[in-house]
């Protein structure tokens, strides 16, 4: 009964992060993967809770910068399917941290494609391009630092600070990739370069229009969008004070009871995918994909 309950679960998980019309299915664990199993990125990366809190606090931050908002807002189908593109950047992460090297540099060259075709203009008339190297270390560095920092408030507390610089280090080559330029390879360095972009954030309509959509997206069943609706709330509750100031938003739950609520949830996740076929270390080309 408890391994059925187990499978149910990791497949609503799933079913959130892969769109199963298009054929997408979780992505497994191989070992010639661009990073290795024994990797800070492994550990931190595959932690289905902290990620999703990590990627609303990140995307949150990220559109403070008005290029990286003008971009979402002119490039993007973010009103009609803000599920879809939360769900892509995902899969991003999942491909190229655990499946094989050749279809992580496969998906990094297809967002390198798509970012050399846009551009815009700003409201104040300055023009952008996505792929301006310090627009995508803007991108890069709070994504970072956003995924860790959930980790390490509902994983591990205690974590090192060796292991987080580790953690830098190892993802920058995901940067690196993209055209991110400056790269931090410590968790002083990003905190530094995240400082020296301050006083070029701002917030606007704009900005509260696309972090309504995040905070108030819908992804399926009552249970699914009530979980959901934790872990929005715990994205925002990551955000550094002064970012959280900038958006003025006030999540409806009180902070710890938003902080209980999402350890008791990451916690819950994990016991549902222990022992699950897609955490297990693929040798080589895999052609059958495990159903658990």
């Amino acid at each position: 009964m408890i391994d059925l309950a187990k499978r149910a679960i990791r497949k609503r998980i799933s079913d959130v992060f892969n769109d199963a019309e298009k054929g997408e299915r979780p992505v497994l664990r191989r070992a010639d993967a661009l990073f290795a199993p024994n990797s800070v990125a492994w550990q931190v990366n595959g932690d289905v809770v902290t990620m999703m809190i990590g990627g609303v606090s990140g995307l949150l931050l990220q559109m403070l910068h008005p290029a990286v908002l003008a971009g979402v807002w002119d490039h993007s189908d973010f009103r009609a399917d803000m599920h879809g593109r939360l769900r892509r950047t995902a899969k991003f992460i999942a491909v190229t941290t655990y499946d094989s090297a050749g279809a992580g540099q496969s998906a990094i060259d297809k967002v390198n494609r798509i970012h050399k075709k846009l551009g815009g203009t700003l409201p104040d008339g300055t023009t952008y391009r996505v792929s301006d190297p310090a627009l995508l270390a803007w991108v890069h560095v709070t994504e970072t630092i956003s995924f860790l920092d959930a980790w390490i408030r509902y994983a591990r507390p205690e974590m090192p600070r060796a292991e987080q610089d580790a953690y830098f280090d190892e993802m920058a080559r995901i940067g690196q990739a993209l055209g991110a330029d400056p790269l931090p390879r410590t968790r002083a360095g990003a905190e530094a370069l995240i400082q020296s972009y301050r006083p070029q954030l701002r917030a606007d309509a704009r900005t509260r229009e696309v972090a309504h959509m995040v905070m108030r997206q819908r992804i399926g069943s009552p249970a699914v969008d009530s979980a959901a609706g934790l872990i929005m709330q715990a994205g925002f509750d990551l955000l550094p004070g002064w970012a959280q100031t900038m958006h003025g938003h006030r999540p409806p739950l009180p902070r710890p009871l938003v902080r209980t609520g999402a350890l008791t949830t990451a916690r819950f996740i994990r016991w549902a995918f222990d022992q699950s076929p897609n955490r297990r270390v693929w040798p080589g080309d895999v052609t059958t994909w495990p159903r658990g």
